[in-house]
This record gives C-alpha cells, structure tokens and sequence, in this order.
C-alpha cells in the first residue's frame, strides 16, 4: 500500500470519528487527537509570562473582571502565573533574574490540543509555544511534562523560560494529570481554551466516564481509569510529535520537521523529571537528542524505592518522627516551640497499633525515627520533610496515587477518600460558580487547594488522620486484593533504562523532603552506572525540592534553590549538541546556605 493512500485512509476514518489527524508527518496513526486551537501572543501579552513580566510575576494574580465568566486570555494570564509562582523562587532574597534566570518579552504563537495514547480512557492536554524568533534554519524544540500534577503550563519556569528566549518552541504535556477537574454536581469541566463547559457541549479536558458520585469532584490523575504515571514517558514522546506537526504548520514552507532535522531536548522536575526518564527508556525511534531531569519521581526495577511505598511510610510515621529532639530547631516542626497535639498522638497511635515500642512519646518518637533509619531515611530529609508534613502533602499524594494506581471512580476511592468543595460550615456542598471557574487556573492538580478538599479517611480525636493513613500503607504492605493490585501498577511505573548514546543530565538537592535522593535519582543512576551507562549526575547540597518554598520565613535562609542547576545543565546539554562541547562531569557542588541575605554566586559553588 503506498503510503498517500494509507494517509487518506486514516484521514478518512479520523473525520468519522471526529478526531481529524493533524499531520501526515509527525503524528503516529495509532495515537488520537483533538482539534487544535491556535492563538496568537503578542504586543503586552507573551509566551513567557503573558505580559506580566518578572514584576508581575512576582506580584498577586489579578482578579477576573468577572469573577464567574473569566475570558479565555484572563485564564491563560492567570494559569501561567500560577505555574510561575508554584516552581520558582521569585522572592527579593532568591536571586532570580540578578543571579540566574530571566523573563523577557517572547512574543509568538501558542497551539493547543487534547491527545489520547492508544486505549486510554482519558486525555493528556498538549501546548506548543512557537517564538517569532524561531528560526527554522536552526531547528530546536524543548519538550517539558509537567511537574507534579500540574496543568499544561506546569513546566513553563524552566522549559519555557530557558527554550523560547533562545528560539526554541516548547511543547508541554499535562502527563494525564493537570487541573482540569471536573465538578459533577453542576456535570462540568474544563474545554481547551480553559473556561467551563457542560458535558457534551465542547470536548473536556477530562470528563468521568464511570463515577459512582453524583456530588464532588473528580480529579483527572487519581480518576481518569488509566493510571497515566505508566504511560508519561509515551505522553511526552506523543507531545514531541505534536511539537514537530505543529512547527510544520507554523512553517508550511520550511516542513516536514522531523527528529532527524530538529534538535529534540526532554526536560523536567519532579514528576516530570521522571517523565523525562521515562520517554528516555521508550525512545525506540531516537526522537530524544538529550534529557535534563531534575528532582525526578523515578525508579528502576530493583534500585530505590516507588514513590508509594515512602509517601505511604511518610504519611503514617513521619509525625511521630519529627518530635525527636534532633528536630527542635527545624521549621515546621513545633508550634511556637511546643509539639504539635496530633504528632503526639500519632506516636500514642503508632504504639497502640503494635508499630513501634515505648512507653513515652520520647522513647515512641525515637523508635520511629529508628525504623525510618532502617528503611533508609536520613536526617537531612526528615529535616526538610517537616514542611511536607506539616502541609499534609504525604497524604494528599498517597490518597490521589493510590486512586489512580487501582483505577479508583470518583465516590469510590481507596481508604473512605474524596475531593469536594465545603460550605462555609464546613460540610461537603456543591462549589459556587466562581470557585469552580477559577480551578483549571489555581489549583495544583492535587487537592486541598482551589477551593477543593480532600476529605473523608478520617478516624476521630485530635489526630484524625491516623486511620486514613494507616489504611493508605496497608495498601503498600498488606496482601488483600487491592493492595496486589495496587503494587502491580506501581510496577508499571518503573522506568526502563536509556539507550547509551543518549546524554542524560539529573540534578537533585541533597535535601529533597519530598523525593528523597536516597530513594530516586541516587539508585537510578546507579542502575545506569551498573548497565555501563554515564549520565551526567550532580548533586546539590542545601538544595530541596520546592524552590517557591524559599520565600518561607526561616526555611528558605537554609536552602539554595535548585532550578539555576537546572539551567546550568541545559546550557551544558546545548553546547554539548551544538558545539560538540565535551560533557560536564558528574560532582557534588560545594554550596552553602542562603542564610537571611540575598543569595550569592558562592552558594551555589559558582
């Protein structure tokens, strides 16, 4: 069959099915797509900061003139100012654009798209930014997942930021997470251009095909049915290939752009770090020239442990563990220098559940802070994980993977969870048309936050969530059916090793409190040294895992931020892809902390 006629086959039957096929040059006739919205950038909105600029960004999101009807453009300004100030340290002691990094004007084109991997239930969102300065005799395109459970622009402080002032386009990917939730007492979500539409009026960025609720709301990563942690790495190479249809649209006289004459970089933190790995290990037909991950969520088969079974640990013990007196001085930790009520109580809980031993809540702390030890925890990130725990992320995170890791309906996930709005009782009530608005622009893809909370799992007494928590590592360490199910996706995660000839960078903060490094990139890159691969691996002293936390009194004089690592590698990727510079080595950077100045090159062992 030539391959003319095989195209107007598939174009043929992609008009039936109402998911018209993009492009003949990029795009895999197995994947299936929505229609694409183009928009243009330019004058006192950009791609970059949407016509904010550095100040802007640092200032508080602007109101919508209509709080219950936002337009399109107010949306996109405010989402991408969201995704700014969740990464970056934009604070006036953090050095960001004196020391490192910058926000200039990029004007240029964005196209956006919903993309589906072959059997998933679900979409993930796609969104191209395409420069002016582009130029397509130096073809360049960054691709960037998302961190976190963010939404599309979840990667705009390091991909965008370091890509489009270059002249490189951006494509993002949402991983199939994102915050386009969707509220099934009023049965809507969210439509591509990120306003609210009804179901079945306009194609949803994420629509419940088998709630078993008719109140709350549903979260696309912990209910979309598809466990989509499993398929990131398919979700960011589909996103390239969306990335070069798009640029051949953008530049009709200049196409095809193919992998073979665009320079393809993968980069990302957190989760999308470990979607950058991910795309690493599938990359069958070599679309990837490089990979910058930092922070990454990622384990291989037999090295480190899964992201489920420490968050699951860290929820239930890490309370307790925190009231050893090592601990005293760690912000977060006390209350005005007094223990918290409810890690008392979870010691009392721990001991009365047979978990750990002794008899006062010293004796308890310290054996929990044992068994910690024993399972690999250091204190450095216990330390720097009093923030996590204090801001009950562990169990927020538990309760939303391991919703998505059993392919849990909204109304029926593990544990007693859920995700509603309250009233201002605070009872579960349907959310008022100015909350729900603003979701798709405010929220983090994982409830608390927005408006939306996570409810449900909860015993009784002053720590509340002992029970839920409990009932959250059960599913990691039990044997009932749905914990070997539960384990058997997180198997699905793991990461397949790269090809050699790939460069591979990871850089991660030697204090991560979310994504230990003893957990994720240390044993990864061990399974690449012990496979005869070199990735380019730095660690980085007094570095954590959220940067935007820098700003917090006390926390941040402790830290370096993590992200100018992160430019520093892609610049070192680039000369490496472009110039045929030799590759940095691997190191531990000699830092040191910020302390309560503003920061300087030395700390970051500059």
């Amino acid at each position: 069959m030539s391959r003319t006629l095989l195209v107007l086959m598939v174009l043929t039957l992609a008009a039936c099915t109402r998911h018209a096929l993009v492009t003949e040059n990029a795009m895999s006739v197995n994947d299936r797509y929505g229609a694409v919205r183009e928009t243009v950038h330019r004058g006192e909105d950009d791609l970059l900061s949407a016509g904010l600029g550095l100040a802007g960004l640092r200032g508080k999101p602007a109101a919508f003139a209509d709080p219950v009807a936002p337009t399109p453009e107010e949306l996109r300004r405010r989402v991408i100012h969201t995704s700014w100030a969740g990464i970056a340290d934009l604070g006036p002691l953090g050095g960001y654009g004196s020391l490192y990094g910058a926000v200039p004007t990029v004007p240029g084109r964005e196209f956006s798209m919903f993309a589906w991997l072959p059997g998933a239930h679900s979409p993930h969102r796609v969104l191209v930014q395409v420069p002016d300065h582009f130029d397509p005799k130096a073809r360049c395109l960054v691709v960037a997942p998302a961190s976190g459970s963010r939404g599309v622009y979840g990667a705009i402080a390091l991909a965008g930021a370091w890509g489009l002032p270059r002249g490189c386009a951006v494509v993002y990917t949402d991983k199939g997470a994102g915050s386009g939730y969707f509220d099934l007492d009023s049965d809507t979500g969210v439509a591509l251009d990120g306003t609210r539409a009804t179901r079945g009026s306009t194609e949803l960025e994420f629509e419940p095909a088998n709630a078993q609720a008719t109140h709350g709301v549903a979260v696309k990563h912990a209910h979309s049915g598809d466990n989509p942690e499993a398929h990131w790495g398919e979700q960011v190479l589909q996103a390239a290939r969306f990335g070069l249809a798009m640029l051949d649209r953008a530049f009709p006289q200049a196409a095809p752009f193919t992998a073979d004459n665009t320079r393809i970089i993968a980069t990302g933190l957190s989760n999308g770090g470990g979607a950058v790995l991910q795309a690493a290990g599938v990359d069958e037909t070599h679309l990837l020239d490089g990979v910058v991950a930092l922070e990454p969520n990622v384990h291989v088969a037999g090295h480190g442990r899964a992201l489920y079974d420490y968050v699951s640990e860290a929820a239930l013990l890490l309370p307790c563990a925190l009231l050893a007196a090592r601990f005293d001085a760690v912000p977060f930790a006390r209350i005005e220098g007094k223990p918290l009520p409810a890690a008392l109580a979870r010691c009392a809980h721990l001991h009365a559940s047979g978990v750990i031993g002794g008899a006062t809540p010293v004796a308890q702390a310290q054996a929990t802070l044992e068994l910690l030890h024993a399972h690999g925890w250091r204190d450095e990130t216990i330390a720097t994980a009093a923030t996590t725990t204090a801001f009950d992320l562990w169990r927020a995170v538990a309760a939303t993977y391991a919703s998505a890791y059993l392919r849990a309906p909204a109304g029926a996930m593990p544990c007693g969870f859920g995700f509603a709005a309250l009233s201002p009782s605070g009872v579960p009530a349907p959310a008022d048309i100015a909350t729900r608005t603003a979701w798709w622009s405010d929220a983090s893809g994982i409830p608390p936050g927005a408006g939306v909370f996570l409810l449900g799992g909860l015993g009784t007494g002053v720590d509340a969530s002992a029970s839920g928590s409990q009932c959250l590592r059960a599913l990691w360490t039990g044997d009932t059916a749905d914990a070997q199910t539960l384990r058997a996706a997180v198997a699905a995660t793991a990461a397949r090793l790269p090809r050699a000839q790939l460069p591979i960078f990871i850089a991660q903060g030697e204090q991560d409190g979310l994504l230990p490094i003893e957990f994720s990139s240390a044993p990864y890159v061990e399974a690449l040294r012990a496979a005869g691969l070199d990735p380019v691996y730095w660690r980085v002293p007094h570095a954590q895992h959220f940067d935007a936390f820098l700003s917090l009194p006390d926390f941040g004089d402790r830290h370096v931020p993590l992200l100018p690592f992160g430019y520093a590698a892609l610049d070192a990727l680039w000369a490496h892809l472009q110039e045929r510079a030799v590759l940095p080595s691997s190191r531990r950077w000699v830092t040191r902390e910020r302390g309560a100045a503003p920061l300087e090159r030395g700390m970051l062992g500059w």
